[in-house]
Order: C-alpha cells, then structure tokens, then sequence
C-alpha cells in the first residue's frame, strides 16, 4: 500500500514561483496556492500589481514576497530566482504562467508583434525553467505550464498566438521525458478562452458600445455556454502542482468548456 498525505492537495512547506502572478490567472493561481500552505513568490514585471497582490495575501496571514522579473532579459530571471532561493531556501514548483496574446492571422502580424510574442511566450518560459531547474531538481519539484487549447486545434486569427502555445505544449514535453528520471514533472494547462482583464480591454478597445454583445460571443465560443474563471484555472494547476498528480507528467490537460469534444 502506497501511503498519502491526509490531503494530497495540500503544498505545506513548498516553495512556489509564479511568474505574472501580479494579475488574473496568475493572481489566482497564487491566492490557491498561498491558500494550501504554499510559501509564494509573485515573480511580474508590474512592480504595482505585483507589490499589490502580495500585500493581498500577507493581509490574509499569509506567505508572500513580491520578485520583480522580466521574463525576457536572462540576467533578469537568473536574480529573481536567485531572490527565490535566498528568501526561503529552496524552488519546489514553477508555474509559467507569464504570457501575452495577439489577435491576427499571418497577413497581419507585423514582425514586432511576432517578436514580443516569442519573447514573453516562448523564451520568457525558456529562460525561467533553465534558472529554476537546478533548484527544482535538487527537490524533485514540478513544473506547470500555461498552453492553450491553440497548442491542439486551429484557432481562427492567433497565428502568432498558436506558435507560441504550440511551443509551450512541445517544451513541456521535452522537459518532462528529459528529466523524469530526476524525479522532476512537467505539465502544461490548455485553456480555452479565460475570463481576465485581457478580456475586457480586448473588448473596450475594439468592440465600444458592443462590449455585452461581443462578449456573449467570445463566451458561447465554449460549448458549456461561458468562458472558464482564473481560479478554474488556479484548481487546475494546484492539482498538476501537488502530491494529487504524483504519477502524471509530460501531459496537456484542457480546460476547454467543451470545446475539444465538438
């Protein structure tokens, strides 16, 4: 018999790093894990929001610290996780959860946006795993990714988009089967679309006046009628994160409303 933790859910003394967290589904993501016992790292560019939602969780009682990070410039990431470590010792997860998007097909997408895109997306990941991972080995900790159902299906203009998720899904992979052996795990999530403030300033830029009607849209997109929640996402990461998901790794888990079964 394989014994387990009363609650395999839960993260007491793991040491977490999430990077975006200073809004949406980073948000949330380190509100769940602060939540399980995780002490959190809130890794953003955004010293305001990052600051901001530290301030949030330590005025719940629990255990935050705000690292600035730009996920783009290496020598930027090689500190934050260096801050990581000094705050508390040791890295057990890593959740990538940084990104940006771009709505366009391939006419359309200038050469800068493709360029900010693989920037944050793909090597903004790239670089925070390489730094994390002597850290995460040395505890046989976990990685989780955030994909995108783009990284499995066609999605009509997010061509530059769709790269970036497809590389997500491909790295995941990759470090998953090359360091399994080690004892370290990489998932990846694969929403659909996620209710965020993304969302809302997509909508009030293009769509003024219509933001109702576009957004019942962009909602019913997703077969169960409505677009996923931050911390439907954060549930699913706290599972790819803990002891609950001990015997999975190299895997994409949709979180898609539906929509692959259409």
């Amino acid at each position: 018999m394989i014994l387990t933790s009363p609650d395999p859910f839960r993260l007491d003394g793991k040491v977490a790093a999430i990077t975006g967290a200073g809004s949406g589904i980073g948000a949330a993501i380190a509100l769940l894990f602060a939540q399980r016992g995780a002490k959190v790292a809130v890794l953003d560019i955004d010293a305001t929001n990052g600051t901001r939602v530290v301030g949030d969780l330590r005025g719940h009682g629990l255990t935050a610290e705000f690292v600035p990070c730009d996920v783009t410039h290496e020598g930027a990431v090689a500190s934050a996780f260096a801050r990581v470590v000094e705050c508390w010792g040791h890295l057990d997860i890593l959740v990538n959860n940084a990104g940006i998007g771009h709505v366009g097909n391939l006419a359309n997408t200038a050469e800068s946006d493709f360029d900010r895109l693989y920037a944050v997306n793909v090597k903004g990941l790239f670089l925070c795993s390489k730094h994390a991972l002597p850290h995460l080995l040395a505890r046989q900790g976990v990685i989780c990714n955030l994909a995108s159902i783009a990284s499995l299906i066609g999605i009509a203009d997010r061509f530059a988009y769709s790269m970036t998720k497809g590389a997500v899904l491909t790295m995941t992979k990759s470090i998953a089967i090359d360091y399994m052996a080690q004892g370290l795990r990489c998932n990846c999530i694969c929403p659909a679309r996620i209710h965020t403030p993304f969302v809302d300033g997509y909508l009030e830029k293009n769509y003024p006046g219509r933001e109702r009607e576009m957004y019942q849209k962009l909602a019913a997109y997703q077969p169960m009628g409505r677009m996923g929640t931050p911390m439907e996402v954060a549930e699913t990461a706290l599972y790819l994160c803990s002891d609950a998901s001990r015997f999975v790794t190299g895997q994409a888990l949709p979180l898609d409303g539906g929509k692959l079964c259409t």
